[in-house]
């Protein structure tokens, strides 16, 4: 198994985790979008938060997405996932270059600035559940953390880190999520927060190849965990021919007409994995019949 997620309990179930490694993932999405390094960064470290949310439902088709809209160069990112591993997500503007921050590393925040991040559940209701914040540092993993806060209620530390390499591949990449449940003592928040605050950095747990596993002990430290849960996870788009024609088939029939009087067929290229699909004019009429 590459990369993979675990969920786990601790503290007698007073305490729920989640952590992932990532890697391929994140190779897969830089592949698809060729971003560049602090872009690769920002979006890995949503996919890895999101897909570990995903994780969170509970139905077979639920669906998670997460939207950051943003004043920075950036401009914004999106990612799905679902409740079994899968994620997919495309970042607005791929090419980003910024100098590294203060501390010598990518400059997410910098990149991202002040923004909105969107939260959105659709769990089979008449209408999603959407729960938003005001981006705190543009770091995700800080802005996760107050999601879960302001919106959910929840106490939780998010941890993400994207580690690349000189040549624009990723060395590594991955995260935790560790939440408090409401009947969590205070001895055991107090020791949580002690460890949390000492842990230097995500990154420089995932450069020795920490598992997941690993991940969780490191933040825990002394405190009993029980891992419930393995799951592969991975960058998977569910695009299809079909399912662009039912979209175009959406359309006004207006629209269509203008499209098939023009004489030249269309291409439509999916955001999430830049696959292209290409419909002649007779693709088009057998669309708006």
């Amino acid at each position: 198994m590459s990369d993979y997620m675990v969920r786990a309990t601790a503290a007698d179930g007073q305490i729920r985790a989640f952590a992932v490694t990532s890697k391929d993932l994140v190779e897969k999405a830089k592949n698809y979008h060729n971003t560049s390094p602090v872009i690769t960064a920002a979006l890995g470290r949503l996919l890895s938060g999101g897909v570990m949310m995903g994780a969170m439902m509970k139905g077979e088709k639920d669906l998670l997405t997460v939207q950051i809209q943003c004043g920075g160069p950036a401009k914004g990112m999106i990612v799905t996932a679902d409740s079994k591993g899968h994620i997919k997500g495309y970042p607005f503007v791929p090419d980003v270059i910024l100098p590294a921050n203060d501390k010598g590393k990518l400059d997410v925040g910098g990149a991202l600035g002040l923004g909105v991040m969107s939260v959105i559940k659709d769990i089979g209701m008449k209408e999603p559940y959407v729960g938003q914040v005001a981006l705190q540092t543009g770091e995700i993993g800080d802005d996760l953390t107050y999601y879960f806060a302001a919106s959910e209620q929840t106490p939780s530390s998010v941890g993400l880190g994207v580690l690349m390499n000189k040549d624009n591949t990723v060395k590594a990449s991955g995260g935790f999520i560790i939440q408090l449940m409401p009947s969590a003592p205070e001895e055991i928040v107090s020791r949580l927060e002690e460890r949390i605050e000492k842990i230097n950095s995500v990154t420089s747990l995932l450069e020795h190849g920490e598992t997941p596993e690993e991940l969780l002990q490191a933040v825990l430290s002394h405190i009993e965990f029980t891992v419930n849960d393995r799951i592969p996870v991975e960058f998977r788009c569910d695009c299809s021919r079909e399912r662009i024609a039912k979209s175009l088939a959406t359309l006004n029939k207006r629209d269509l007409d203008e499209m098939i009087s023009s004489g030249e067929g269309i291409e439509v290229k999916c955001q999430f994995c830049n696959t292209s699909y290409n419909f002649e004019i007779e693709d088009l009429k057998e669309i708006r019949n």
